[in-house]
């Protein structure tokens, strides 16, 4: 360990050391009703254990001040009202915690309310009953292995797998619900849709190594992965939502983040009157961190962020944010080479990549409802390249060739009621969609015979696009509660989806996607629920915008991508901070594009770093997930938490022959689990356990990758025998110590997060190469003589790429 680091950690826990320091803080935000976004004043709000407590005033204010520092459950109850619990809230003296919260009715009538405790730490809605996990700021915060990044900390909940567990690399975001494709997934960051949430971003799918999204922002998350209410338009296998907190109305406050890896900056306070702000910047210096591992790759980014919030009148709030990031990913010849080192320099793209998404959203309240009216845009431009051996700017040695740009300007509408016993909410949406690509790359290099005769010849795919269309969609969804006790609860939607540029695409009925669901309420701490739903999803423009070699179109003609979803489940609140959820889950899909070239479904790509698409493919691919998932949740109790997790699955897709096999995603059993301790004087120490059984992979055609690994840099696999192999399994546990310490106005946090404490080895599929000497400095041949284009005198090998790498963060925050 390098010795800055061992200065770090003596001065780290120097810090244990007693000081006296002022050690209070405030919490404060505002209580609305969730159905109608009206505030509701008299709302009692309390920290649990405590004698704090307030009631909210007109405007559905709360604040309470003076609260010693340490991590409380925060509780706001009102009669007609279900109890709200916001567990493990964090007091500082640095920053004042603004938490609003959002109540809603009971399901019984006034006369005969009775608050259930045990009921406060549901997170599920009425539209949406079942399959959903909500996250809290500073979960994700201190959350073991995750390193302040929201899409690593989503990839431990139920049905969640990625970043080594669902079939990509383990530093990798993507994420994988239920067996389904990282594409499959779409983002809302304060009601507007986000395409983009990680730094170099694979094109056409949604992956990447880093967030962008900074967790000082967000309030809390939640992830559906069924049973999405109508209003969400092109998500098949989930929607996440990342509500961002309200800047602080009464100072100018913030915060800095240092670790091994990162600086970042939050600031945030009053603009003018009734105006507040949240602003970020953070800057990368993983290339620095790399340079002295020696490692060949250089990655280098920068991201932002911003909310700008304006209470325009009573009822009406206008909403500013906007985040963009700026990728950089170059490589450099390592001081000492290897033959893992030198495959990365041989078969890795360059590439500049950027991207932002801004957005203005308006909330209007009404007798009874409110309107929601959202624009924005989202530009993602993508640039990058790949020359044979490293020959960079030498264009007759060019393997990969990328710019691509997309552009999305959108407007979404919906206007929501409640009354009585009935919510119901419609909408619309309208997306001006431009995307652009010049494309080449060389799948196969020509071979020849000793004769001079050619074996088989080039293979490369080159074509340009530009081209512009229209998306559209219809909404309308219903709610209302049943049985004089209100014990049943029923809500159907429907949306249907057209655009102006697919085949048929503007026929709404082709798209029409009914979905219902229930709860029923066996006791006051027993449900079951249920629900049964189709929804649709058009191809990426990766694929609608591919030309063949005359430039035509070639998959216009493709269909929206369908998914029927059937899940039933239990859910069991014996007490008031612990839930157990039961789920059994079924998702059936049709029309999924199948590569024309390699006959595979594309369900089982989008987990590496160049673009999903850029091919000709067919909507003939049917696909398979189900299961059962098991979840049990401990908020904070007594200074624990605890959080256990189990999914047994199959992922089953069909390519060009029509036959069902194992998708890449198919890991058939994950477990997640997470123990945290608060131990007293700001301590806190949290574990993390992952398991997934083997992922499948397919394994190289020897021939072929013989033949073309000189010109491409890499193998080619025999998709003949697709996903017929597979890796071992994947085990990591994941440690965080943090240590807070409040001074006036300034708290300082310490922490260690070290991820794979057990120097587990990680799981990976393996490259294929050609031997090379010693020195690393020239291939080995059979006959002595220079490695012939054909690599028939090469000698082949396979590198193992398991490894067991333990990746140690310290760092601090200072909170002012």
């Amino acid at each position: 360990m390098p010795h800055r680091y061992w200065l770090l950690l003596l001065f780290f826990f120097w810090l244990t050391l007693p000081l006296r320091a002022q050690t209070t803080g405030q919490i404060s935000g505002t209580v609305r009703d969730r159905a109608t976004q009206e505030a509701l004043p008299g709302v009692t709000v309390v920290l649990e254990g405590t004698d704090f407590g307030t009631a909210t005033d007109e405007q559905g204010r709360y604040k309470l001040a003076g609260v010693p520092t340490g991590s409380y459950n925060l509780r706001a109850s009102f009669v007609g009202y279900e109890a709200l619990l916001r567990s493990n809230v964090s007091v500082t003296s640095g920053n004042a915690n603004i938490i609003n919260l959002e109540l809603s009715a009971g399901a019984k009538q006034l006369g005969e309310v009775t608050v259930t405790a045990s009921r406060a730490i549901r997170v599920a809605t009425a539209e949406t009953p079942l399959s959903v996990q909500r996250l809290n700021t500073e979960e994700i915060k201190t959350f073991p292995g995750g390193n302040f990044d929201i899409s690593k900390v989503v990839q431990s909940l139920p049905g969640v797998g990625g970043g080594g567990t669902g079939g990509t690399a383990g530093f990798r975001n993507d994420i994988i619900i239920r067996g389904g494709a990282p594409n499959e997934n779409v983002y809302y960051l304060d009601g507007i849709e986000v395409p983009v949430i990680n730094h170099f971003a694979t094109q056409g799918s949604t992956g990447g190594p880093a967030g962008i999204l900074n967790v000082s922002f967000i309030e809390d998350v939640t992830l559906s992965s069924s049973a999405f209410e109508a209003r969400y338009d092109n998500a098949l296998s989930s929607v996440l939502q990342f509500r961002q907190r309200d800047g602080n109305p009464e100072r100018v406050q913030g915060n800095v983040r240092l670790s091994g890896t990162e600086v970042a900056g939050t600031l945030e306070g009053p603009l003018a009157k009734n105006t507040t702000f949240l602003v970020s910047l953070r800057r990368s210096y993983l290339q620095l961190l790399f340079q002295a591992l020696d490692l060949p790759i250089r990655p280098n980014y920068w991201d932002s962020q911003f909310k700008v919030t304006t209470k325009l009148s009573d009822k009406t709030t206008l909403t500013a944010l906007g985040l963009g990031a700026l990728d950089h990913f170059e490589l450099a010849v390592p001081r000492n080479s290897s033959p893992d080192k030198e495959y990365v320099l041989r078969s890795t793209p360059t590439y500049d990549q950027w991207n932002y998404t801004t957005g203005l959203a308006l909330r209007h309240l009404l007798p009874n409802g409110y309107l929601n009216v959202a624009l924005s845009r989202t530009q993602l431009e993508n640039k990058l390249d790949l020359f044979e051996a490293g020959k960079s700017k030498d264009e007759a040695n060019r393997v990969l060739l990328t710019r691509s740009g997309e552009t999305e300007n959108k407007l979404r509408l919906d206007l929501n009621h409640a009354v009585g016993r009935w919510q119901y909410a419609y909408g619309a949406s309208g997306q001006l969609i431009h995307y652009d690509n010049r494309f080449q790359r060389r799948l196969r290099n020509e071979v020849w015979d000793g004769q001079g005769q050619v074996l088989s010849p080039e293979v490369t795919v080159r074509f340009a696009s530009d081209l512009d269309f229209v998306r559209f969609g219809l909404f309308a969804q219903a709610t209302r509660t049943l049985l004089p006790s209100g014990r049943l609860t029923l809500s159907a939607g429907v949306r249907a989806d057209g655009n102006s540029f697919t085949t048929g695409g503007a026929n709404l009925l082709r798209t029409l996607s009914p979905r219902v669901s229930a709860a029923y309420a066996l006791t006051d701490k027993l449900n079951l629920t249920a629900s049964v739903g189709r929804y649709y999803k058009i191809p990426p423009s990766t694929i609608l915008g591919f030309r063949d070699n005359a430039g035509t179109l070639v998959n216009q003609g493709n269909r929206y991508i369908r998914a029927d979803h059937y899940v039933a489940g239990l859910e069991l609140l014996p007490r008031p901070n612990t839930r157990f959820t039961l789920e059994g889950f079924y998702k059936k899909y049709s029309h999924y594009p199948v590569s024309v070239r390699d006959g595979i479904s594309l369900a089982n790509l989008g987990g590496d770093f160049t673009a999903l698409g850029n091919e000709a493919v067919t909507s003939t691919g049917r696909g398979r997930t189900y299961g059962a998932e098991f979840f049990f949740q401990q908020k904070l109790t007594r200074k624990t938490f605890a959080v256990v997790s189990y999914t047994v699955f199959r992922s089953e897709f069909s390519g060009l022959d029509g036959r069902y096999r194992p998708s890449a995603w198919d890991s058939r059993h994950l477990v997640s689990g997470l123990l945290g301790r608060k131990l007293g004087r700001n301590w806190e120490l949290g574990l993390k356990y992952r398991f997934a059984a083997g992922s499948p992979y397919t394994p190289f055609d020897l021939e072929a990758s013989r033949q073309n690994y000189s010109a491409i840099g890499t193998g080619i696999l025999d998709y003949s025998r697709l996903n017929t192999l597979r890796l071992g399994s994947f085990q990591q546990v994941d440690f965080r110590l943090d240590k807070k310490y409040n001074f006036r106005r300034l708290t300082l946090d310490f922490y260690l997060d070290v991820q794979n404490v057990l120097l587990a080895k990680s799981p990976a599929t393996p490259s294929y190469s050609f031997q090379r000497t010693e020195d690393n400095s020239a291939f080995v041949t059979t006959d002595g003589q220079p490695l012939r284009p054909d690599g028939t005198n090469a000698l082949p090998i396979l590198i193992d790429n398991e490894s067991a790498l333990v990746t140690p963060t310290i760092g601090f925050i200072v909170e002012f």
